[in-house]
């Protein structure tokens, strides 16, 4: 009897576990095969490299100015601004590419909507702002890329590398200020002079152009900033620098007026101004943002903005 009640103990074991494999091997068969991300065609894989490289991303974080503005002294017009910064929020993106047998040939172009606001008083003798004034634009901000293809494996996200990025160049194209030139004076003893930012481009590790400036922690670097104005006002000029991905260490500053020669159409201006890297090594871009003095100390003024980056590495 003892045998007996045994064996039906081990048969009944025996089945159920060949009713528990067949329930896992049902269930295997049924569950779904993880998407897989990763890119099957050349366009998608030089995308997906453009969206994860940190020296080409780092610009956003600059352009974005929420959480940091720029204090300013009074001056008697029709408002009297505090505080001055822009809110951009990334809208659309597009990547054009024109493939050349091992060179690829990229157009990034970014829409952000934007938002100005004034920290201001309409009170010439207030001590403190009491009026937030908000004013809304469009900017599109566009910069090239060469990549190059150094493989010709099944997975085209093996196969390219960016090897060559432009400086970003953008705004609301108004006719009343033009950045014209930027002279970047390095800690290095180099120096890089730009006319044209979409035109000059700064290697990612292949070709014969220059080095993204890799520049030491808490080390100067001077800007000067040479422009068109269709005013003979001090114009609105300021640098922001220094944001990490998660939107850290952000600063601003004015650049200072050096010189305003009039001719026959405006004046041309030079602007100055350095600033210091932090203590935390990545990409960063420096953001030169132009506008004509009353897009900040006149209400009713429209939005009209230049903008130019240059991207930079920090290395302890």
């Amino acid at each position: 009897m003892q045998k007996h009640n045994n064996l039906s103990g081990y048969l009944l074991a025996f089945f159920t576990l060949m009713i528990l494999a067949l329930f896992v091997r049902c269930q295997d068969e049924m569950a779904v095969d993880p998407v897989n991300t990763e890119p099957t065609t050349d366009k998608a894989a030089l995308e997906k490299l453009v969206d994860e490289d940190s020296s080409l991303t780092s610009f956003d974080y600059n352009y974005d100015e929420e959480g940091v503005m720029d204090f300013l002294g009074k001056i008697n017009t029709t408002i009297y601004p505090f505080r001055v910064g822009q809110k951009m929020r990334l809208v659309n993106r597009t990547l054009s590419i024109d493939f050349q047998d091992t060179i690829a040939y990229g157009t990034l172009t970014k829409t952000f909507e934007g938002l100005l606001l004034i920290a201001a008083s309409y009170d010439s003798i207030a001590n403190k702002p009491d009026t937030l004034i908000q004013k809304s634009f469009t900017a599109v901000v566009t910069r090239n890329l060469i990549f190059k293809k150094i493989n010709n494996s099944p997975y085209p996200r093996k196969n390219w590398i960016i090897a060559a990025i432009s400086l970003p160049e953008g705004g609301t194209q108004s006719p009343n200020i033009d950045i014209m030139k930027t002279t970047i004076f390095l800690p290095s003893s180099d120096t890089l002079v730009i006319d044209s930012p979409n035109d000059y481009f700064l290697r990612r590790g292949w070709g014969w152009w220059k080095n993204i400036p890799i520049i030491g922690i808490n080390n100067s670097v001077k800007i000067r900033v040479e422009l068109f104005s269709n005013y003979e006002e001090d114009d609105f000029v300021t640098l922001t620098w220094g944001a990490n991905r998660w939107i850290k260490h952000r600063a601003k500053r004015l650049f200072d007026l050096v010189s305003s020669t009039p001719n026959s159409s405006g004046w041309n201006k030079v602007y100055e101004q350095t600033f210091r890297t932090h203590q935390w090594p990545g990409f960063y871009h420096a953001i030169i943002n132009a506008m004509p003095q009353q897009v900040v100390f006149d209400d009713s003024t429209p939005v009209e903005s230049e903008a130019w980056g240059i991207p930079y590495f920090v290395h302890p």
